[in-house]
């Protein structure tokens, strides 16, 4: 074998164990961040999650079309953990939380589970569903601070991540003043998974999200506003309007 020759096969060979070593690296990487995104939201290969529908305002069974806009959101962050949905309607889901995920949809006006969620999950957190119209209708309590729905201008959405106990699977939940909302915080959940992860790891947070002008940009503008996780596992102390909310 001569000198060219020589050369040739030690470099076809140097190029075979780069690109296995590239592979081997690359696939490991990609497991190890499924791994931590399937750790984050409680779903193992071939898990069973749930994903709990609420109705749309002044209808008893449908489901608003922004709804169903975040349900396509969430399955499909289900799809990449390999795990498999089951939904049920807010007024069917009579279980217990904890054994599997549980995505919880819907403010507590439309959705029964919701409320359930909130009064013993984040006592520090509620919303006036009072039908009748007034300033504070659809308004959120946080700790003492009240903030205001302005339709299409300024709307807040709850977006929070809770583990009962330990080792319990999560309950989310996307509680928002409009359906729109609803979409935009799960949508804030798949574009942010990661950094949510890196930050809180598999603990409880409770975010409040701030979704901008939703006339002109949809679901796609959102501010967080603050991470109220302590203010809302606390039991709501008395009311004062926050300054920063609006009047």
């Amino acid at each position: 074998m001569n000198d060219d020759i020589r050369n040739i096969v030690l470099g076809v060979l140097a190029a075979g164990i780069s690109a296995a070593l590239g592979w081997v690296t690359r696939t490991y990487l990609w497991k190890r961040k499924l791994r931590r995104k399937q750790a984050f939201f409680g779903l193992p290969d071939h898990s069973e999650c749930l994903l709990v529908v609420n109705r749309a305002a002044g209808h008893e069974v449908a489901v608003h079309r922004f709804d169903v806009f975040a349900l396509l959101e969430l399955s499909s962050l289900i799809k990449d953990c390999g795990a498999h949905a089951q939904i049920i309607q807010h007024d069917l889901a009579q279980q217990g939380f904890g054994e599997r995920t549980e995505f919880c949809l819907g403010g507590p006006y439309s959705n029964r589970r919701m409320a359930a969620h909130l009064a013993s999950l984040l006592p520090g957190v509620k919303m006036n569903v009072d039908s009748e119209p007034s300033p504070d209708r659809g308004a959120f309590q946080i700790g003492s601070e009240r903030y205001r729905l302005e339709n299409g201008v300024c709307e807040y959405v709850i977006l929070a991540r809770v583990t009962p106990a330990q080792d319990s699977r999560p309950v989310f939940l996307f509680c928002g003043q409009s359906a729109i909302t609803n979409q935009a915080a799960t949508r804030y959940l798949a574009r942010n998974s990661e950094k949510l992860a890196r930050k809180h790891g598999n603990n409880s947070f409770c975010l409040l999200l701030k979704v901008v002008n939703s006339h002109a940009y949809g679901p796609d503008v959102v501010e967080l506003v603050a991470d109220v996780t302590r203010a809302a596992q606390e039991p709501a102390p008395a009311v004062r309007t926050s300054h920063r909310a609006g009047s």
